[in-house]
C-alpha cells in the first residue's frame, strides 16, 4: 500500500472488483423483483465514504486510491455516453401516434408539475444548501429539472418484465416517458448553458443565448443532415453479414463525435450522444451493433460511473437533523410531483383510475437518468455534496419502489377481476 503504487495496477484491481460486485448486486436485485440499477447504485454508495470509507478507510484507499479515480471516471463516462446513445435509440416515435391528447397532457404534467414544485423547494433550500457563489437562478432551475426526470430505459424494462409493454397503459407510459425524457434533456442543456463557469465557453448573456440556439439547432441538423447519411450507410451494410464490426466502429465514432460537438458548444456531451441515438435509423444492422455495444459497456463500463457517484455520496453529511429534513422534503416533493402530477393528469385525460395511478407510479421512476443529471450538476458546482447525497437517495428510493408498487397495483386489479395473478415478478430487468 505504498505511495508509489502503479496506477495501472490500481486500475487492474479496482475494475474487476467493482464490476463483479455490481454484477452480483444486480443479480440479487433481479431475484428480488428489482431493477439491476438499484443494486448498482447501492454498491456505489457502499463502496464510498458512506460505508467502506467509514468502516475501513485504509482498505478503501487501497481499493480506490485517489490516483486511480480519474482513470475510472474516464472509463465510466465512456460507458455513460454509450448508454445515453442506447437510451436515444430506444425512443420510439411510433408510440406517439394515436395517443396525442393523453400523451401531451400526461407527459407535460409529469415534467412541469414536479419542475414547478421542485423550483419552489429549491427557493427554500437556496440559502442553507446552495454552494457559495452559485446564482439563485441556476440553482433553482437545476433542482427543478432534477425533480422532473423520468428514467425511460428503466421504465421500459419494468414494463417488459411485468407483461405491460404492449398494453394500453404500458404504451401510454412509454410514450409519455419518451416525451418527458426529451423535454428534460433540453432543459438540462439550458441549465448547463446558464451555469457554465467562467472560462467554460459561456461568454456571458450572449454566449448563453448562442449556446441555447446551437443546442436547439443541433437536433434539427442531426435529423436532416446526419440521419440521411446514416440511412444510406445502413442500406449498404444490410446485405453484408460481416458488416457488424464496421457498424460498431461507425456508431461509436458517430456518438463520440456528436458528444464532442455538444460539449464544444458548451452543452454537456451526454446531450450529443442522446441525440445521435435518437436519429440513428433502426435497421437490423444497427440493432445488432447496438446490442454488441450494450453487451460490453453496460455491464463493464457503466458500473464505474456508479462507483464515481457513490464516492461522492456520503450519507454522513446528512447527520444533522435539519439536513435530513431537507432530504425528506426532497423525496416528498419528488413523489408528489411525479406520481401525483402524472396520475392527476391521466385522470383529466380520461384514463381509468387504476391505470392513472399505475401511470403516475411508472413516471415516478428515475433510475440512472437521475444520477446522470445529478453528476452534471455536481460537476458544474451548481449543487453541493449534501444536496447531491439527498437527491441520490431520492433517486434510489423512487426507483426501488416503482416495480413493487406497479406489481401490487396490477395484482390487486387482477384479484378484483377474479383473474389468476400470472404476471412475472420482474426477473430479468437489465436496467
Amino acid at each position: 500500500m505504498g505511495a508509489s503504487r502503479d496506477p495501472l495496477e490500481a486500475v487492474l484491481v479496482a475494475v474487476p472488483v467493482v464490476v463483479l460486485t455490481c454484477g452480483v448486486a444486480a443479480a440479487v436485485m433481479r431475484r428480488l423483483g428489482q431493477t439491476a440499477v438499484v443494486g448498482e447504485i447501492l454498491v456505489g454508495i457502499l463502496l464510498g465514504p458512506s460505508l467502506l470509507g467509514w468502516l475501513w478507510p485504509a482498505g478503501s484507499r487501497w481499493l480506490l486510491p485517489q490516483e486511480v479515480l480519474p482513470s475510472l471516471g474516464v472509463l465510466g463516462n465512456l460507458g455513460l455516453l454509450v448508454f445515453m446513445f442506447l437510451v436515444g435509440l430506444e425512443l420510439d416515435p411510433g408510440l406517439l401516434r394515436g395517443r396525442g391528447r393523453a400523451v401531451v397532457v400526461v407527459s407535460q404534467a409529469s415534467v412541469w408539475i414536479p419542475l414547478g414544485l421542485g423550483g419552489l423547494l429549491a427557493l427554500a433550500m437556496y440559502g442553507p444548501l446552495a454552494p457559495e457563489g452559485v446564482g439563485r437562478a441556476e440553482f433553482v432551475l437545476f433542482v427543478a429539472v432534477a425533480m422532473s426526470v423520468t428514467a425511460f430505459p428503466v421504465l421500459a424494462r419494468i414494463l417488459e418484465d411485468q407483461g405491460l409493454y404492449r398494453t394500453p397503459v404500458g404504451a401510454l407510459a412509454m410514450a409519455c416517458a419518451a416525451v418527458a425524457d426529451v423535454v428534460a434533456w433540453c432543459l438540462l442543456a439550458l441549465v448547463v448553458a446558464i451555469a457554465q463557469p467562467p472560462g467554460g465557453g459561456g461568454g456571458g448573456a450572449w454566449g448563453t443565448v448562442g449556446m441555447g440556439v446551437l443546442a436547439g439547432l443541433f437536433p434539427a441538423g442531426m435529423w436532416w443532415g446526419v440521419r440521411p447519411l446514416l440511412a444510406w450507410g445502413a442500406k449498404r451494410w444490410a446485405p453484408d453479414p460481416e458488416s457488424g464490426a464496421g457498424a460498431v466502429v461507425l456508431l461509436c465514432s458517430g456518438l463520440f463525435l456528436a458528444a464532442y460537438a455538444t460539449n464544444a458548444m458548451g452543452v454537456h456531451a451526454l446531450f450529443g450522444a442522446f441525440v445521435f441515438g435518437a436519429v440513428v435509423p433502426r435497421t437490423a444492422v444497427v440493432e445488432a451493433a447496438a446490442e454488441r455495444m450494450r453487451a460490453f459497456s453496460v455491464p463493464v463500463l457503466l458500473p464505474l460511473f456508479f462507483v464515481g457517484s457513490g464516492l461522492k455520496t456520503d450519507v454522513g453529511l446528512l447527520g444533522g437533523g435539519t439536513v435530513w429534513l431537507w432530504a425528506v422534503a426532497v423525496l416528498a416533493v419528488a413523489v408528489a410531483g411525479k406520481w401525483g402530477g402524472g396520475a392527476g393528469a391521466a385522470l383529466l385525460a380520461g384514463q381509468p383510475a387504476r391505470d392513472a395511478v399505475t401511470l403516475g407510479a411508472l413516471m415516478n421512476c428515475r433510475g440512472v437518468t437521475e444520477l446522470v443529471v445529478l453528476n452534471v450538476g455536481l460537476g458544474l458546482g451548481v449543487i453541493g455534496a449534501e444536496l447531491f447525497t439527498a437527491l441520490v437517495l431520492m433517486a434510489l428510493v423512487t426507483t426501488a419502489v416503482t416495480g413493487p408498487v406497479v406489481r401490487a397495483l396490477r395484482a390487486r386489479a387482477r384479484a378484483r377481476a377474479g383473474e389468476p395473478d400470472a404476471e412475472a415478478a420482474g426477473v430479468g430487468v437489465r436496467r
